[in-house]
């Protein structure tokens, strides 16, 4: 009887890695989505996010001022689709590395340490990604934090 208890345990918890590892998976092919979006000006990178997603975006001025900004999914992929065409034409885009990828009861945490290539500066950077009802996975959340030019 204890074989087959710590079989059963053995067995649960392989099953356990194994769907946290498809997480995960399904996360970072999301994530490289989003990158390569994003460094091809492809205005496609909305459709990885959520109607519903938190989008909230910490500014920091040369004045030492701090700007908190909460977006509605909506608006944020509506602004990305229309400056998408300018961002391309001055070549704003990012890069990321540091990137880890964390398992969560609500989906997997995504962060990672993004250099804007016009701006000349590094942030961090918080995506939140799980799949929606029909096994879709979106962004549910992003929390960033960027300067003005």
């Amino acid at each position: 009887m204890k074989l087959f208890r710590v079989f059963a345990i053995f067995t649960l918890t392989m099953f356990s890695l194994s769907a946290f590892a498809g997480n995960t998976d399904e996360a970072k092919l999301l994530f490289e989505r989003y990158a390569a979006f994003e460094s091809a000006f492809n205005s496609s990178i909305v459709d990885l996010y959520a109607d519903d997603a938190i989008i909230q975006n910490k500014r920091t001025y040369p004045t030492g001022q701090i700007r908190e900004l909460n977006i509605p999914a909506p608006e944020y992929k509506n602004l990305i689709k229309s400056t998408m065409p300018l961002a391309k034409t001055r070549g704003d885009y990012s890069t990321y590395s540091e990137i880890t990828f964390t398992e969560q009861a609500t989906g997997v945490r995504i962060k990672a340490k993004r250099f804007s290539v016009l701006k000349k500066y590094y942030s961090p950077i918080s995506i939140l990604v799980a799949p929606d009802s029909s096994g879709h996975w979106l962004i549910r959340e992003e929390l960033s934090e960027s300067q003005p030019f």
